[in-house]
Order: C-alpha cells, then structure tokens, then sequence
C-alpha cells in the first residue's frame, strides 16, 4: 500500500513575491507537491508559475492538475515538460486530461469534442510524448495526429519519464489511467461540463468501488506501482464535523452518515479526518490527498501524522 503524501492546488497570487512566498510556505509546511490548475479564468499560466514556484524552492515537486490536451500538440508539450523537468531536477509532475470544463471552450473558441473523441486524442498524445521522452523520437499516425521524426530533446532527467497523472470518473479514462499513468486520480465524472447536480450525483461512494475496480482491472499487475491520488473540494478541520454533515449531505442526496463516505470531502477533528484517510487508502487506495491553499495550514496536524505512513 503507497505511503500517504499530500499537495496543495493554488491558482494564483498577487505578485510576483507572493508566489514565490506562497511555494516556500507549502515546502515548509511539509506538502509534497505544489499544483496549479490548468482553465481560462483568473489562474496563472501553469508552466510559467510552476517554474517560478520550482526555482523558489528546492524540494517541493510542482505539477499540473490537468493540463487540457485540447490546448496544446503533445509535440510541443512533451517539449516544455522535458525542459521543467530537467531544470527542476526531476521535480515536475505531469497531469494531463481530455478537457471537460464548457466554459474554457466557450471562452477560447476552441471545439469542443464529445468525450469519446477527447479521449481518444489524448490516448494517441500520450503516445506521442512518451514516444518522446523514452525513445527521444517519435513517428506516429493516429486518428487525430500524424509525427515524422519528431525529436524528444532535452532529455528529461525522470526515468522512464516524467510522473504522467492522470485522473477522471470515466470507464474509459480511468481504464487509460490504468494503463499508462504513474499517479491515478479517481474523481467524480465530469461529463457534463459543469459542477451541477448531474456531477455530484456521481460523487457516490458506491459509484468510486466500481471506479476503483476500473483502475485495478486496466492496471493489472501495474497496480502495486500505482499512486491513487484524490483531489478534494472540501476539506474543514473542525471539533464537529457532524454539524457541517448534516447541512451538506442533502446536496449530494444521501444521509450524513454516508456523507462521512464521500472521498472528495474531509470534515471533523484532525484524528477523525486521520482515521477516515486510513478507511479510504484501505478501500479505494487513496494515498495521495490534494487540498487547497485555504485549508493547507488547518490541515497540517492531519498532514504531520500520516505523512510518509
């Protein structure tokens, strides 16, 4: 079973100072990895503020936490990957997904694609890039792209590759996940392009047993090697969490009680948020908890006590 280790996803900062603060205080406080997000609002631009964040630190990991493969030929991505994570000595974390978020497609006029096509398009540049950082070439024709002789320089310093994440509540990106990701994000299914009802219907618990089953069906005996990561949206260190409970379990349609259930939500007392983490690594393989920069500081008892554990 992986050792627990926890991130911080931070979009943004006032200055250029601020930033750099904000990287140093996460190191400090003990969080492995600093991610940024990667959508057409109000966020920094993931590659530029990472590397920022990478040479105001020295061992805190940074990573993406998706870029959307929509926005970028994995030719040219590979590219700036290999080059963070040479300049970072190996400590860039590479998230990447199909796109999900209407409003970025909106925004920048990009098409948006059913799921199925995304997918698939991101299947083949996943191929592509690892073509390019393994083999330092690549030469490939897909549906969706074609590469002759593509050079993989520089060489990344990570081996085999940089750590691909990927993470979803599909069948069919989770099964990719399985397959071809070092870290695996297990999460609510976002088909419909908006947080509404029809996602968080899908944050069930019964509904993450059959993603888990997914992941460990595609992995194989790859599964072992494999970081589950969950990135939460709602994390409170709290003397009663059932207070809170009560209130917030009719949003998902389910009782408090299974609401305790719910892996993209913390709630109680660092000891309770700490036996609840121990529940979930042992069900669905959760070892890998991403909070945010409004919660990092109250969580830091939760993070002391199961840190490396």
């Amino acid at each position: 079973m992986a050792r627990f280790r926890f991130a911080v996803q931070v979009s943004t900062a006032s200055s250029a100072l601020g930033w750099r603060e904000l990287a140093r205080k996460i190191e400090d406080l003990g969080y492995s990895t600093l991610f940024v997000p990667d959508h057409f609002d109000e966020q920094l631009s993931p590659l530029v503020g990472l590397t920022v964040a990478c040479e105001a630190t020295s061992t805190l990991n940074v990573g993406t936490l998706v870029f959307d493969n929509d926005y970028r030929h994995p030719v040219v991505l590979a590219r700036e990957v290999a080059t963070l994570d040479l300049l970072s000595g190996g400590r860039f974390e590479c998230g990447l997904g199909a796109g999900w978020m209407t409003t970025d497609y909106v925004a920048s006029g990009i098409k948006l694609d059913s799921p199925k096509v995304r997918v698939e398009r991101l299947e083949e540049s996943i191929k592509i890039m690892k073509d390019m950082w393994q083999n330092r070439t690549s030469t490939f024709e897909g549906k969706h792209y074609k590469t002759v002789g593509a050079v993989g320089f520089p060489e990344p310093v990570s081996k085999p590759n940089p750590k691909i994440i990927i993470g979803g509540g599909s069948k069919k990106v989770l099964s990719l996940a399985g397959r071809e990701a070092d870290i695996i994000g297990i999460n609510m299914k976002l088909a419909a392009g908006v947080i509404g009802s029809e996602v968080i219907a899908e944050a069930h618990p019964d509904k993450f047993d059959e993603r888990y089953m997914w992941v460990k069906e595609a992995a194989g005996s790859r599964i072992d090697s494999l970081e589950i990561q969950c990135l939460t949206f709602m994390v409170q260190v709290v003397p009663n969490g059932d207070e809170i409970r009560d209130k917030i379990a009719p949003l998902f349609g389910i009782t408090p009680e299974l609401s305790k259930e719910v892996p993209a939500v913390l709630i109680g007392s660092s000891d309770e948020i700490i036996e609840t983490l121990l529940m979930r690594r042992e069900r669905w393989g959760y070892s890998y908890i991403v909070v945010h920069e409004n919660e990092m500081e109250d969580f830091v008892p939760v993070l002391e006590k199961l840190n490396g554990q």
